[in-house]
């Protein structure tokens, strides 16, 4: 009866590591990556970065040198709006090293994600942070290749280049996954 315990009590942990392996996945430019050129179309946020809304262009390349960090979500919930918000607050207090901040809402239809993008940042009261939707609003630029199953990408990039990634599959992004992407962003300023 012991030896069953035991196997069935490492089973369970194996099946843990499992479930908790899979909430990362690998999606986006990885860190040493360059992070090119793509075209989107500004819904919401960030008042005072020269991108009007309802513009088309490349914000990336509005960016230039600047340490930013770049959302790509496929759903606007709860736990999408914590890590914004705290993104923001970064953004806040890091104005002066010019630490910048646009989320990609990426899905099937183009339209309904522009207005689901407009009504979640005015909703969350999120208003430093640019919200866009990518020319390619399914899965983002093909060459980012941003993984069908990642729910969350978040890219930190300075002068092009990748600084750290985190993807999460649905349901993978906890409060210490969000504080772990928080103090990525961070350190784009020190």
């Amino acid at each position: 009866m012991h030896k069953v315990c035991s196997m069935m009590a490492m089973a369970a942990i194996v099946m843990l590591a499992t479930v908790t392996a899979s909430a990362e996945v690998t999606s986006g430019p990885q860190v040493g990556d360059s992070v090119g050129a793509f075209t989107v179309t500004k819904v919401a946020g960030n008042p005072d970065d020269g991108f009007a809304v309802g513009r088309s262009g490349c914000y990336r390349c509005k960016t230039g040198s600047k340490p930013v960090v770049m959302v790509f979500a496929r759903s606007a919930d709860e736990k999408l709006a914590k890590l914004l918000k705290k993104i923001e607050e970064e953004v806040e207090e890091h104005q002066s090293e010019k630490l910048m901040s646009f989320v990609n809402m990426i899905g099937a239809d183009a339209e309904s994600l522009k207005k689901a993008a407009e009504e979640f940042a005015s909703k969350n009261g999120l208003s430093r942070i640019a919200f866009v939707v990518p020319e390619d609003a399914k899965d983002g630029p093909a060459d980012f290749k941003i993984a069908p199953d990642a729910d969350v990408t978040v890219v930190c990039y300075k002068e092009g280049k990748v600084k750290a990634n985190h993807a999460f599959a649905k349901g993978g992004l906890s409060d210490d996954k969000i504080d772990a992407v928080v103090k990525a962003s961070c350190a784009l300023v020190e």
